[in-house]
């Protein structure tokens, strides 16, 4: 068996190997696993009615920010900037949207990749943004607003922070391997 075939074969038993010891061990200690599910399940459904005044200022901000033009300003503002650092404009509103919103960043990458096709520097860049950057708000939002967090300043911060990195460290391993 080669070494493919093995992680194969791991990755279809994994999953049920994990549930039983799961269930065997509920068995041994007695605990009311289906009740405890329930339970669970419960508390997941109050977390996502709770977090859904974030996500809808999330989306609203998105909307704006698309519907207005902003970002195609920024854009157009930046553009000597871009072709001086040979980075095409039409990744820019990526580098914004994906710290508002995965499924955002998500369809900017797909124009992307279908106005340029999937072997172009555009597409190549914006692959490796979605990889290396994270949606800072929307993790906030998720997190800390099931939990009651209001003052999440330094997190925000820190995840802005981490997002910038993460484009220019983007933008300087699509130079290194595609220019």
């Amino acid at each position: 068996m080669n070494l493919q075939e093995l992680f194969n074969t791991i990755s279809v038993w994994i999953l049920p190997v994990i549930l039983i010891v799961i269930f065997t061990f509920a068995i041994i200690k007695k605990v009311p696993v289906y009740e405890n599910f329930i339970e669970g399940a419960k508390d997941g459904f109050d977390v996502a009615i709770k977090i859904i005044p974030y996500l809808i200022a999330i989306m609203v901000g998105i909307s704006l920010l698309r519907a207005s033009g902003f970002i195609e300003f920024l854009g157009n503002t930046f553009s000597c900037v871009f072709t001086q650092l040979s980075i095409p404009t039409d990744v820019f509103p990526l580098f914004i949207v994906r710290s508002l919103s995965g499924s955002a960043a998500l369809g900017v990458f797909s124009d992307i990749a279908n106005n340029f096709g999937p072997d172009s520097y555009a597409t190549k860049l914006a692959a490796i943004v979605v990889g290396s950057s994270e949606t800072t708000f929307y993790v906030l939002t998720v997190y800390f607003g099931s939990v009651g967090i209001k003052k999440f300043r330094y997190a925000l911060l820190a995840g802005l922070f981490a997002d910038f990195i993460g484009i220019m460290a983007a933008i300087l391993v699509a130079h290194h391997f595609f220019l």
